[in-house]
Formats: structure tokens, sequence, C-alpha cells
């Protein structure tokens, strides 16, 4: 039996006070994230048990208990405290996946201060513009990437206090810089806890749009009531299990499925800080055991590229429960995760300004490989219509998703940016910015982004759609679907192709591409133009991006690459 039961019960009969009273939370009552994953998972007699395992490059190990979680988390919150740190001063941890930013993030929170992550690879000017928009007053990093800092610092009078965990002492400290190391600074066993309340700043996750400067969105202590909740009943996660979240603390599912949700659970988690590789991420399952699994669709493809035999290689019996996360999880990932795990990925929708997991599949119910799932039970969802936003009843049509406002992990707004938050809100509903169809059983069909649905000749054409058809063509490794320029029709579809070792571009292989879509989707769905390429933009987060592709095809500025992998 999963964590969540019977969907329908849990849909009936929901209310937040379930994840308040499992927490021991009462409205008004003081409540603190840093406090509730290692404190309270101490006091609730759980201080031996494994809280982290990390994994570095060259199989280098570090095992850490709930208690070495909350003396860690202590010490990094003591220190920064004597530097005079204060509440909701902004704090950036701009590191690799290595113990220290897991536990400096705790730590901050135990303060009262607000985490900024950041992620490790963006450059110095994609640094610059957090940064500066946050003001914010410390920073947390690694020799490797403070040479980012120094060429920025000189702009930053606000950022006092250049934390590097890993000084070289042969090697002079720069300006404002200082040295720490956690294994050689001694632990602190008690730290004051600050009095936060539910509406108390803890997070600030940046976000970038199709246009204009990246949006610090901002969280509170009360999200960990959504994130609580929606990783046991979701992610299904119990209190035996291994668990691993494969994003990075720079991004939402990091921090709310890589941080908070397991450890407020008292479960143990795993981090591999190691580039990707399909031998290598299933010997780590296998080697920790891994029993709950949350990844990204880029990754999922990427393994499906890697082949089949190569999973035969490793022992991954100990897998029970999977899920996705990031980008929609086309059904053919679905349908080959059955055939090589045995078991589905379980797809979930959300977004940083969401804070937790919105729609989902569950475990336990049908799941329609392709679908998102069903809205989590006490988010009040619908599709409504991209003019007056007002509720589509008629089954199947295409509108934009929303959500009422009111759930504990809603982001309270962007950062310093107030005009662009209120455009989010629209008849009372919050606006994602995705176009999706709803069925006559409830489960939300994803289209794309409201700025990526192509109308060709007055039809909507969904690039998501269109490239999972192209996924299921034996040459196709990966693809993406933008519109192009045309007379008549105004937009058609365009693909982009990465195609399978093997294979090699042909006029007779784009023929055979553009009729297997033409014959399993429409024509109007067909691809009138295939490009073939090596390699497709996208984000360090693994995302394809779109919006890269359809600059270049209509001629418009590509904006900001920050985030691109390979920028």
């Amino acid at each position: 039996m999963s964590n969540i039961g019977s969907y329908d019960k849990r849909a009936k009969n929901f209310d937040w006070n379930i994840a308040e009273k499992e927490l021991d939370y009462k409205d008004g009552d003081l409540i603190n994230i840093g406090w509730y994953c290692s404190d309270r998972i101490c006091e609730m007699g759980k201080a031996d048990k494994m809280a982290l395992i990390w994994e570095g490059h060259a199989g280098k190990a570090k095992k850490y208990t709930y208690n070495d979680i909350r003396l860690t988390s202590n010490t990094i919150g003591d220190f920064l405290r004597g530097l005079g740190i204060k509440a909701e001063d902004r704090v950036c941890l701009f590191m690799d996946k290595i113990p220290e930013l897991y536990l400096g993030f705790l730590g901050i929170l135990k303060i009262g201060a607000i985490a900024q992550p950041l992620f490790s690879a963006f450059g110095d000017e994609s640094l610059f513009v957090r940064l500066d928009n946050a003001q914010t007053r410390a920073i947390i990093t690694q020799k490797k990437h403070v040479s980012k800092i120094r060429k920025i610092i000189d702009k930053m009078p606000y950022l006092e206090f250049i934390i590097v965990v890993d000084h070289d002492p042969s090697k002079p400290l720069q300006e404002r810089e200082i040295a720490f190391n956690l294994e050689e600074t001694p632990n602190v066993e008690n730290i004051e806890i600050h009095p936060t309340k539910a509406e108390s700043p803890s997070v600030l996750h940046y976000t970038s749009g199709t246009t204009g400067q990246p949006k610090g969105v901002k969280h509170v202590h009360y999200s960990l009531i959504s994130q609580y909740l929606t990783t046991k009943w979701v992610l299904d996660l119990r209190e035996d299990d291994v668990y691993w979240c494969t994003a990075d603390p720079g991004w939402v599912t990091g921090t709310s499925y890589g941080i908070i949700g397991p450890f407020s659970l008292g479960v143990t988690q795993c981090v591999l800080d190691a580039g990707f590789s399909a031998d290598n991420w299933y010997r780590f399952i296998e080697q920790y055991r891994v029993t709950v699994w949350y990844s990204a669709p880029t990754a999922i493809r990427s393994l499906m590229k890697a082949g089949d035999d190569v999973v035969k290689k490793y022992d991954l019996s100990s897998l029970r429960h999977l899920a996705s996360v990031g980008e929609p999880l086309n059904s053919e990932a679905v349908i080959w995760s059955e055939k090589v795990f045995g078991k589905p990925f379980y797809d979930t929708y959300w977004q940083t300004e969401t804070g937790s997991i919105m729609i989902s599949n569950f475990p336990g119910m049908k799941v329609k490989p392709g679908s998102m799932g069903l809205a989590f039970p006490g988010i009040d969802s619908c599709v409504v219509d991209v003019n007056t936003y007002e509720p589509i009843k008629e089954t199947g049509k295409v509108g934009l998703i929303a959500f009422r406002p009111g759930w504990p992990a809603m982001m309270r707004t962007y950062w310093r940016n107030e005009e662009v938050y209120n455009k989010k809100f629209q008849n009372g509903w919050y606006i994602p910015g995705d176009r999706s169809s709803i069925d006559n059983e409830g489960y939300f069909w994803f289209v794309g982004r409201d700025d990526d649905v192509i109308n060709t000749g007055g039809h909507l054409v969904s690039p998501f759609e269109v490239e999972s058809a192209l996924l299921e063509h034996e040459a196709v490794a990966e693809s993406a679907v933008v519109s192009k320029p045309d007379f008549v029709n105004m937009e058609v579809v365009k693909a982009f192709v990465n195609l399978k070792p093997g294979f090699e571009p042909s006029k007779e292989l784009d023929l055979k591409i553009m009729n297997f879509v033409r014959k399993k989707l429409s024509p109007l769905a067909m691809p009138q133009e295939i490009e073939f390429v090596d390699s497709l933009p996208k984000t360090r987060s693994g995302k394809i991006m779109r919006r890269i592709l359809h600059a270049k095809e209509w001629g418009e500025e590509i904006g900001d690459t920050s985030t691109l992998e390979d920028d």
C-alpha cells in the first residue's frame, strides 16, 4: 500500500492540517525548516540514522547521520551569525553538489537568513545579475568558482563576505574572502534557532523566463507543509528507503525534494556529484541500493540512448518507485522504463513558483503514458480560456493551466518585482504559463508553454506531441520542435533532430521521418522541415531551450543564454 492510499478518499477529505498534525505544527507556532530537517528528526530518536550519503568524483564518499546534519548545520549557522549575518540577509550558496551545499542550506535557514542557491556553472555575468537583484550579503563557494566572484566584486559593495570552504592555505585570500573549513571547525552542539514564523522568508530561487531578467522567487518557511506532504504521497518515501534525487540544489527540485522533503521525513538520501554516464548512474543505484529515484526526462532519454544492454550489467532490483520532473515525460520513456526496470517513471508537474508538486501520477494509480496525471489533493486546478481566464468545461479542449492560490509552498512574490508577480494572477487564478487539456477522468495532458504552441492555419500543434512522435522513430535520439514562418499558414512545424549512432542525415531519411509523424499524428503536425543537428541547446539542468531555436527561425534576439550547458 502506498503512502497516499486511495487518491479519491484523500482528495475528498483533504486539508493541509494533515501535514501540520504530522509535523506537530499549529497555526501561529514557530516553524523553521532548518530545525525541522535536523533537530526534530534527532528528537524523534533518529539521531544515529543515516541522513546523507555523498559520493564525489573518483568515488570519494562521505556519510552523515541526522546528528551530523544537526551539528554541521549548527556550525555553519553559528559561523555566519558570528560574521554578523542577520535574519533575512541573503546568503548565496554557489557550489557544486558537495556536502557543504546541503548542510549550508539548513544552517542559513536556522539563523533566519534567506538561502539563495545558484547553479555553480553560472558565469560571472549571470552570477552578478542574480546577486545584484538580491543584494546578497554573503556567498559560500569553492576555490574553483571564486575567480568568477573576483571578476565582479567591484560592482557589489553589498557583498561583504566571500566564504571559501576549501581554501588552499598556501595561496593568499583576496578582498572580502574568508576561509572556512567545516571539517576543521569544532562542531557547535547548540545554536539558538531564529524564531521564524510561517510567512518568514526562507529561500530565494531564480528562474529565467522567455523574456526579461531572471526573477527571484521568494518562498517562506511554511512551504515545508506542502513539501513534506507531497514528498510523502507522490514520491512515496518511507522509513527504510534510500532516496536519490538527481537534481542540483541550484534549481528548486534540488531544494524542495533534494533537501527539505527527504530530510523532513527523516529518510536516507544519497547524492552523486559526478558527470553523467549510464554506467555510473546504474552502478550508483546498485551500490547504495537506491529504492526511490527522482530524475528528469532528459536524463531518462539519455539512458534510453545508451541502450538496454547496459542496464543488464547491474542489479537494480532495489528500485521501488521512479518519478520524473522538469519537463513533460514522453510516453515512450514511460513504456521503456517499464520494459527495462519493470516499473514506469511517474511524471510530476510543478515549477519554481509553485514550490511543490501540483499535478502528478501517484503511486498505485493508473498511469496513462504521456499524461501529467491528476492534481494533488487540496489543489484547486483547471484549464482556463486564454482570453477570458474562465474555466473550460469542455473535455479535451486546450487552455491554460490554472491553480487557485493558497497552497503553502506558493511563491510569495518575485523579489523586487511585484508588478510582474501580480501579472501571474488572472481572474482569481495563478497562471503558470503552460497549456493543457483535461480528459474525462481528470488527467491533465500537457500541450506546451503558452509561447511555444504552434498555430498553423488556425490549428494548435503541441511541440511536445510532435517531439514525442519523433522520438518513437528508430533513428531519432533527441528532438526539438518549433514554429517557422509560413506565408499561407502563418506558422508551420520545424523539427531539429539529433540522430542515434548508425544513422546518417539524408533526404530519404528526412522524408521517412516526416511521413512517420504524419501517419502518427496528422498532416498539420508533420514537420515541414527537418534540420539534422549534432546537439540541441539545453540548460545546464537539462531542459531543451526551444526559444533559442525559435528565435533563430524568426530572426529574433536570442536573449539570455546564461543557463545554456555549453555557454
